[in-house]
């Protein structure tokens, strides 16, 4: 009977995840909300709270989080983001400044202590890779010359939690400074050794993974992400971070064959892990919180635009460009929500997973909007407090000499 309920619940629980992807697809929105809200709908105070499924939903959740680093590690690979840390660091400590800062001055105003101050300086700080992905396809802007800036800071950001993840996940363990900079020097030695190795011998590594079967391939690298993070994790450095790792290790045909075969695998499990964070947040605890959230949406929302106004700027983009990059990095979503999920679980600060929700759910729907009508309100405005010059009587002259020169 146990077995019966537990299908039922989670196969409602997919079709239910099916039918507002479908919804959110139609209107070319994100469904990242959508998930959350159904969450909250069946979790703790919802209407219909889940029992016999709640720890298969867990589990699905783990992987989810592991899959979605993977498939980022995926994009990128070892010498892209050597050559990306090099030629765009600044950019990347601009960011950190500008959009941590205020998430850890609003937890400190709110009394929540140094590490919720940690925790909700990463929630605040890292944008949303795969909303701000789909919103640049849909708006047509890929092969735009600021594409190439975006994609460097969200670059900068994903490296930086290769280092950001251990710190947060010594200190809401309570690790203490030895433990914590043990856990931190394991992590760097990690990553930096992944590094090492990817550069030097990554096509070996991809040879040995290779595979002209779909299914081996899959079962291969599937298994080693899920054995790296194990392990990973029992050192007590991040199963997340595990699992970014072994994305950077694979490279060339490899990863272009395991992201073709992990996509609709990450798309279900990271759909089951939004649910699983809304299933443990009350809905009558976002009420309290939604001022402070919707004040730190805004002030990280114009930190962002001013983040990516600057990097664009140190590109050499045109000013319409740099808005244009501003306001597509707007978008928080699937790393906010794996970064406040760490606090949660360990019962840091019982506001956090609330105020961390109403954040996301605010800004995953901003983000697109900001995308769209950054550049051109900005242009207006612009516009508006200097309009063009009228040209004079000389410079008529000079118009019409150059037209009829040219045959006009």
């Amino acid at each position: 009977m146990h077995s019966a309920v537990l299908l039922i619940e989670f196969g409602s629980i997919i079709l239910g995840l099916g039918l507002l992807g479908r919804f959110a697809a139609r209107f070319r929105l994100s469904p990242i909300p959508l998930y959350l809200l159904a969450g909250l709908a069946f979790g703790e105070g919802g209407l219909l709270p889940l029992g016999a499924s709640e720890e298969f939903v867990s589990i699905g959740a783990e992987i989810g989080v592991i899959l979605l680093l993977l498939m980022l590690g995926l994009e990128y690979s070892a010498g892209d983001l050597v050559t990306n840390l090099k030629a765009h660091y600044p950019s990347g400590l601009v960011d950190g400044a500008l959009n941590a800062l205020p998430g850890a001055a609003a937890a400190l105003l709110l009394g929540w202590g140094p590490v919720a101050a940690v925790v909700l300086a990463g929630v605040t700080w890292i944008s949303s890779s795969g909303v701000i992905a789909k919103v640049l396809g849909d708006l047509g802007r890929v092969g735009n010359r600021e594409t190439p800036v975006i994609l460097s800071v969200l670059v900068l950001e994903d490296l930086a939690m290769a280092v950001y993840l251990p710190i947060v996940t010594a200190l809401v363990a309570g690790a203490g400074l030895l433990a914590g900079s043990l856990t931190l020097a394991i992590a760097l030695g990690a990553a930096g050794l992944v590094l090492f190795v990817a550069v030097r011998y990554g096509r070996l590594i991809s040879r040995f993974v290779s595979s002209d079967d779909p299914e081996k391939l899959l079962l291969v690298v599937l298994g080693l992400t899920i054995l790296v993070a194990g392990v990973a994790q029992q050192l007590q450095v991040s199963a997340a971070v595990g699992a970014f790792l072994v994305g950077i290790a694979l490279s060339g045909e490899v990863a272009e064959g395991a992201h073709t075969l992990l996509s609709p695998l990450r798309d279900l499990f990271a759909a089951v892990f939004f649910v699983f964070f809304g299933l443990h947040t009350d809905p009558a605890s976002i009420p309290p919180v939604l001022l402070p959230a919707l004040a730190l949406a805004l002030i990280t929302a114009a930190t962002k635009i001013a983040t990516g106004y600057w990097a664009a700027r140190r590109a050499g983009i045109s000013p319409k460009g740099r808005w244009r990059t501003g306001g597509a990095l707007v978008a928080r979503g699937e790393f906010s929500i794996v970064i406040a999920g760490l606090a949660v679980s360990a019962g840091i600060e019982p506001s956090l997973g609330p105020l961390a929700t109403a954040y996301v759910l605010i800004l995953v729907i901003l983000g697109p909007l900001t995308a769209r009508y950054t550049e051109p309100l900005a242009t207006r405005l612009t516009t508006h407090r200097h309009p063009p010059e009228t040209p004079g009587p000389s410079s008529s002259r000079v118009t019409e000499a150059r037209v009829g020169r040219d045959g006009g």
